[in-house]
């Protein structure tokens, strides 16, 4: 699984998300989502299939009538952050006699049986592919039964529910276009916890986008664990594809051609999407992004490791020199591309020469942005079954920072060639470090702040670009940009 959020070292960001509520909804749900962008988009689902059953969202833990943790197994940190606010809940519990506990998403399809019927911490187990059935699940623990699904689907992308958008600035918002992921990587376990991958219909997924530019939102990201693996030709696995019709062939739709219908249907809309699959992205989908002013300059392509060996090992399905092929042609395509990366460092077997490979791979490409973890093993994973975790912890984290210290350096290397231009950014909300001022992002993902003056939340502006940091612009506002 490839993250979609900044979190570097090794920190997971948890939040409890509220939405305007309905005056007629009379039950208190508390929901807290850990992880990927993923994760928060299907809380925002899980909201709206609660709405409908009469819950309105709280931040408050202590009155809420449902508790819901949306989990991440990805590492061994999100877990045990998950299981300290579990430990939380329940505690809450002991007071609020009527209140139920509830775990959704990859953790509660890999560990169902612990939290039901060993520790008996929760009350209900929802997988990623049974949300619908919370209705009848939550039926069955006021029954004063447990409630399990976590039966993974085929065919479920929940293309059919309009989420409601949680924590919103009301200015960006997050679409999936696909679930589940088939690239059996040996250190992940998220096509375990997820399934197959499956495309959403287009024709829902302009729809969800039209609703939010009704509401004024200026700026949508395409999610999917692998969104260059979209593939839409009428229902069911991208695995099943061949046993298609030809005419289901012929007329399937592949990511490169649902980026053009999006940018295209809706001009003044920014797009960006997350995440990319460097054996699966094809030149198709940078070239659209090279057609479209409103496709953003911004790719996040994880890597992994810079070494042939390690990505052999972790079933990668490309080789350095692919990678690094693949690099030569989106800069030649699109020169002002943006890149991030995600890195494991210290993987099973990992040597010194595979690290400094890393390292070569980074200096090659000078990454803008970085999303960087030590190894953990994931139970269930070929790697956790096969292989070894023999790097020790010292050496892992020494490798980590090492790799820590060249992304600041790189990243510091690219905000610089921003200075003394003027550049589009768009105004996502208040600086956290100063309430004068905005800040916005441009098209390459990157940060600035600038005096607030008479600009408002959601406006696009031209800033000249005057100083830097390795992760934020300083500029002053010139005027507003042709896209409002």
């Amino acid at each position: 699984m490839e993250y979609v959020e900044k979190i570097i070292d090794e920190k997971i960001q948890g939040k409890a998300l509220v939405t305007e509520n309905k005056k007629n909804n009379t039950k208190k749900l508390f929901i807290e989502s850990y992880g990927c962008q993923m994760n928060m988009n299907d809380s925002e689902i899980v909201a709206a299939i609660l709405d409908k059953e009469g819950y309105n969202t709280t931040q408050i833990l202590e009155e809420a009538d449902l508790v819901l943790v949306n989990t991440c197994s990805i590492r061994e940190k999100a877990e045990t952050t998950v299981r300290k606010r579990l430990q939380k809940y329940n505690a809450v519990k002991q007071v609020n006699k009527n209140m139920k506990v509830g775990v959704l998403g990859c953790m509660a399809e890999r560990l169902k049986e612990k939290f039901l019927e060993e520790e008996k911490i929760v009350d209900l187990v929802v997988g990623p592919d049974a949300y619908k059935d919370l209705p009848n699940l939550l039926e069955e623990v006021n029954a004063g039964r447990d409630a399990v699904n976590v039966i993974l689907s085929k065919e479920e992308t929940y293309g059919d529910i309009s989420p409601v958008r949680l924590n919103s600035n009301g200015v960006t918002a997050f679409v999936s276009i696909t679930r589940g992921c088939d690239n059996m990587c040996t250190f992940c376990v998220v096509p375990f916890t997820r399934g197959r991958e499956r495309s959403r219909d287009p024709k829902s997924i302009l729809e969800e986008i039209q609703s939010m530019v009704d509401r004024n939102f200026k700026e949508i990201t395409l999610l999917g664990q692998n969104v260059d693996s979209f593939l839409w030709y009428g229902g069911g696995l991208k695995k099943d594809f061949g046993k298609a019709s030809e005419m289901a062939q012929a007329t399937a739709v592949n990511f490169a051609q649902l980026l053009d219908m999006c940018a295209t249907e809706f001009p003044k809309t920014r797009f960006r999407f997350a995440t990319s699959n460097p054996q699966d992205i094809s030149l198709d989908v940078i070239h659209a992004i090279a057609k479209h002013k409103n496709i953003c300059k911004y790719l996040h392509l994880p890597v992994q490791s810079g070494s042939n060996n390690m990505l052999k090992a972790m079933n990668r399905q490309h080789t350095r020199e692919e990678y690094i092929e693949l690099i030569d042609n989106i800069f030649k395509i699109v020169p002002e591309m943006s890149l991030s990366q995600d890195m494991i460092v210290g993987f099973c077997g990992e040597t010194e020469e595979d690290h400094q490979d890393t390292l070569d791979l980074m200096k090659y490409v000078k990454y803008d942005f970085g999303f960087m973890f030590t190894y953990s093993e994931r139970p269930g994973t070929l790697a956790a079954k096969k292989m070894v975790d023999d790097v020790p912890f010292a050496t892992k984290k020494r490798r980590l920072q090492e790799i820590i210290d060249l992304q600041q350096e790189h990243a510091l290397y690219r905000t610089q060639q921003h200075l003394g231009k003027t550049e589009e950014f768009l105004i996502e909300g208040t600086s956290k470090k100063n309430p004068n001022e905005w800040k916005g992002r441009n098209t390459q993902n990157t940060v600035a702040v600038f005096d607030k003056g008479d600009y408002k939340l959601g406006d696009f502006v031209m800033v000249k670009v005057e100083d830097c940091t390795s992760a934020t612009l300083k500029g002053t506002v010139v005027g507003y940009s042709d896209n409002n």
